[in-house]
């Protein structure tokens, strides 16, 4: 007598791999601590309300897509500030003349920390755009 044979299931589409989930995380890090280095973490993990493995891999994460210091982008984020101060100096100065009144201390401390504040943000929008325009220009060729 011979025994049944029973189809196994088969599936149309193939198994999704790990890789492919979005949001499932597959791969480990692992690392060394001292017993002291350790409960410093814990700690500081607890402290932020946070799971140990949640905060390693929130702090390692930060720190893997923060920007290095461009000194390119810190030089031309200077010249975009002096520029912007000095016209707005200008503007301001010629301005007050106009009205019959003197440029106040306030309003140049003001267009300083208007400048400081754009500085970086305005110096990496421009050289995005020249690095877009320079690839542009290159498939072009």
């Amino acid at each position: 007598m011979s025994t049944p044979e029973l189809p196994f299931p088969t599936r149309s589409e193939s198994p999704l791999r790990d890789e492919t989930r979005p949001g499932f995380r597959t791969k480990t890090i692992a690392t060394r601590l001292t017993q002291g280095e350790l409960a410093e973490v814990e700690a500081t993990a607890e402290n932020a309300g946070q799971s140990l493995s949640e905060w390693l891999r929130d702090t390692a994460l930060q720190a893997a897509r923060q920007r290095p210091a461009d000194p390119i982008e810190l030089l031309l984020a200077e010249v975009w500030a002096l520029r912007y101060t000095l016209l707005n100096l200008f503007h301001s100065k010629a301005k007050a003349a106009s009205e019959g009144t003197q440029l106040l201390p306030y309003s140049i401390v003001k267009i300083r920390d208007q400048a400081d504040a754009m500085k970086l943000q305005k110096a990496h929008k421009i050289l995005a755009d020249f690095l877009a325009l320079d690839r542009a220009n290159r498939v072009e060729k």
